[in-house]
């Protein structure tokens, strides 16, 4: 075979070599797929670790889930107690209702009717010029809703109060937390169809 044959196989073959996509050796393969396992558990663990709230519910009685959206609901007026401070927040059938003139006009609040209390747990200011207490750790939200027809026994009220966890920012049903948790004091205002916060005036 003449030198200038065998120089231009020795140039096909490089050319093969060049072009040849290459795949990676099986110890590579396994590197990179127990990689890819790892990455996939540590999304997963951060997943799982952010609950959803609104997934939660009372046994037999209200879903957190009921109350979608309350944080950006309207203020119907604010309170506090030694331990707490309180903000009440309704939607919009009961904001509607209050500006009627319900409860003191004898009227009852429709159906549909939902008011959330959420507590915080108080903490005095460092950064105001006065002595005044702010919210600090949040304590729990305490859920208001009417459906006359699902909670005849009560009125047509039902309640539900969900704890918070500051370590581990989850939330989870009070014990006592059933339909009728709240109606027992609440008889007190009857005449008010069994509601206490009053609409402040602004």
């Amino acid at each position: 075979m003449s030198r200038g044959s065998i120089m231009e196989i020795l140039a096909s073959r490089r050319n093969i070599m060049i072009g040849r996509t290459f795949l990676p050796s099986r110890g590579s393969r396994a590197v990179s797929a127990a990689a890819l396992g790892i990455g996939l558990a540590v999304l997963g663990g951060m997943a799982f670790s952010a609950q959803d709230k609104y997934t939660l519910r009372v046994p037999n009685g209200l879903a957190f889930s009921d109350f979608r959206g309350y944080e950006n609901w309207q203020v119907v007026a604010v309170s506090q107690t030694e331990d707490l401070l309180k903000v009440m927040v309704a939607n919009s059938t009961m904001i509607d209702a209050y500006r009627s003139g319900v409860p003191g006009n004898g009227k009852p609040f429709p159906d549909g009717s939902k008011i959330a209390k959420i507590e915080w747990k108080p903490k005095k200011s460092t950064e105001a010029p006065f002595s005044v207490r702010i919210p600090d750790v949040l304590q729990d939200v305490f859920l208001i809703e009417k459906n006359s027809k699902r909670f005849p026994g009560t009125k047509g009220w039902a309640y539900a109060a969900f704890d918070y966890d500051p370590a581990s920012d989850m939330f989870k049903p009070d014990p006592t937390g059933v339909v009728n948790c709240g109606f027992a004091c609440h008889t007190g205002v009857a005449a008010k169809d069994y509601i206490f916060t009053a609409y402040g005036k602004r």
